[in-house]
């Protein structure tokens, strides 16, 4: 294996430089990226290299209009991964879990720095969902490529995720805080919704559920808003089936006593997207819920 952790990067010629700067001005962009870290590996970075070195070339004329740093674990470097052979530079990290590397939010931010570069894209896994990332990297005015801080926080509750999307005016199916909408400048700030909308949109006693059900319609879908993986979830035809499965809900959750209930929504998996098709108060919605 080519060791190339330690060549210097060659700088994007004047010409490609002039041209990604016409072409974010263009687009209403005011920071030119030229080098980019890739905070990930296998497949992911592998197609992030060859999808950017697609478009700079068909865009800018010049695929090596964006040059790429790679972290890379030794495991990486000894497999001479694929995402390793098409880096502008490869700077090696820790070995091991990806808490020592990829997910390694301390040691993105470090190389990030190190190595001078204008953006870092962090894939899909590892550190993507850390914000702790975006939030270090805004403070060192280096371009994390994906959302905000703020955003991130809130996506990371399934509430508030739909509140958001409310918000944004996407299209939701019924459920116990429908229509509910935020200032987004407020998540941006806060990393959170306003506790008075939250409190409003979830259901948190057998009573709220069995008004809120009677509100959308029945069948309802039950599910916690901690606990991931899907678990949890339960559908219910009718009130007395409702609380029978909220206390399961209950129960199935680690802490959930003393934590606030998600709401219930209807279309919430495959067996409800299907009623859905059939019925005409739910023919709108496109995809199940969960």
């Amino acid at each position: 294996m080519i060791d190339r952790k330690k060549r210097p990067i060659e700088p994007a010629s004047q010409q490609a430089r002039a041209r990604m700067r016409e072409y974010v001005e263009a687009h209403g962009g005011s920071s030119p990226i030229h080098t980019i870290l890739i905070a990930n590996n296998g497949m992911a970075a592998t197609k992030a290299m060859l999808s950017l070195r697609e478009f700079a070339f068909d865009v800018l004329g010049d695929a090596k209009a964006l040059t790429f740093v790679a972290m890379a674990s030794g495991q990486d470097l000894d497999a001479n991964a694929e995402f390793v052979r098409l880096a502008d530079r490869v700077v090696e990290v820790p070995s091991g879990s990806n808490k020592n590397n990829y997910a390694n939010v301390e040691l993105i931010i470090d190389v990030a720095e190190r190595e001078a570069v204008d953006a870092v894209w962090p894939g899909w896994g590892h550190a993507s969902e850390y914000p702790e990332l975006p939030d270090g990297l805004a403070k060192r005015n280096i371009t994390f490529i994906g959302p905000s801080g703020g955003p991130m926080r809130a996506l990371g509750d399934k509430i508030a995720a739909s509140i958001l999307a409310q918000t944004a005016r996407v299209s939701s199916i019924p459920w116990s805080g429908d229509g509910i909408t935020c200032d987004p400048k407020v998540v941006i700030e806060t990393g959170a919704i306003p506790p008075e909308l939250f409190r409003k949109a979830m259901v948190t006693s057998e009573e709220e559920c069995i008004a809120a059900a009677e509100r959308i319609g029945y069948p309802v879908m039950l599910k916690a808003s901690e606990g991931g993986g899907g678990k949890g979830i339960r559908m219910s035809k009718d009130a007395a089936e409702l609380r029978n499965n909220f206390v399961q809900v209950t129960n199935e959750v680690p802490g959930a006593r003393r934590r606030p209930f998600r709401r219930h929504r209807r279309g919430a998996c495959s067996q409800q997207q299907t009623h859905a098709r059939t019925t005409r108060r739910l023919a709108h919605v496109p995809h199940a819920a969960l």
